[in-house]
């Protein structure tokens, strides 16, 4: 039987006008009612096997329902006639383009503006985000899991923004981002993959994969990692050799 971690948290509720920053996302909050979630204490779980089944068991709706919210976005852009846009439509195009933070260029069309954000707007494939939170979070148990939800390793750099590293080099000042929610630190994840420049490499492999008909491949967009982590390529073999060893290819088959 699991036991569990009991935290009474604020939910969030993702929506377009919010704007991200690389390992260190800035949320608005307004008030909510609280409510229990509940972390299974994952080290309490002796069988390796049962223990990494756990893990995907709690954190795969989450990542389930990040990139459902991101293919009704991506199909509200693919079906955009930006050339006969009503007030409502440009609203929102506009909010998405602030949240992925694809700004219209000067002299950029309509359309070159749209397929830009289409780029971006696109899901991640669920054996990465499962790879990535189990080597970041050791499978749900390090400090930052347990202590702020946050399960990718997300940075934030203004003081009490989250938990102070206990081996922070001297001189340092950034904090590992607490959440409110694993839905939360999903969302988060998945915006820093889509928005930011760093990531480029990881788009420009789903676009191609797009492009081509292709189904995405994790593996394949593991490749588009390398500045994820400081052990760079050691970083992209590791997510790569997880996502064979446990035979997750299958939950990238359900996209």
């Amino acid at each position: 039987m699991l036991t569990y971690i009991k935290f009474s948290l604020i939910p969030l509720t993702i929506f377009a006008g919010w704007i991200f920053y690389e390992r260190g996302q800035s949320l608005d909050k307004k008030d909510k009612p609280f409510v229990a979630v509940e972390l299974p204490d994952f080290a309490a779980i002796v069988d390796v096997n049962e223990k990494k089944q756990a893990f995907v068991d709690f954190l795969l709706p989450a990542i389930e329902a990040s990139n459902q919210a991101i293919k009704q976005e991506r199909q509200f852009l693919m079906q955009l006639n930006v050339e006969q846009m009503s007030n409502q439509q440009r609203t929102k195009l506009e909010a998405l383009a602030e949240k992925y933070q694809q700004p219209r260029n000067e002299g950029q069309s309509l359309a070159e503006w749209q397929s830009a954000l289409i780029k971006k707007v696109d899901i991640i494939p669920p054996a990465l985000a499962l790879a990535q939170a189990a080597n970041e979070s050791a499978w749900g148990t390090s400090r930052f899991a347990i202590d702020g939800m946050n399960f990718f390793g997300q940075w934030c750099f203004s003081v009490g923004c989250g938990l102070v590293p206990n081996q922070r080099p001297e001189g340092q000042t950034y904090e590992v981002r607490v959440f409110d929610s694993p839905q939360a630190s999903v969302d988060a994840y998945m915006l820093n993959l889509n928005a930011f420049h760093t990531y480029e490499d990881l788009r420009d492999i789903r676009a191609e994969k797009r492009a081509n008909n292709q189904p995405l491949n994790s593996e394949a967009l593991a490749e588009g990692l390398l500045a994820y982590s400081t052990k760079r390529e050691v970083y992209i073999e590791e997510l790569q050799a997880m996502i064979r060893f446990n035979q997750w290819q299958g939950y990238d088959k359900k996209l």
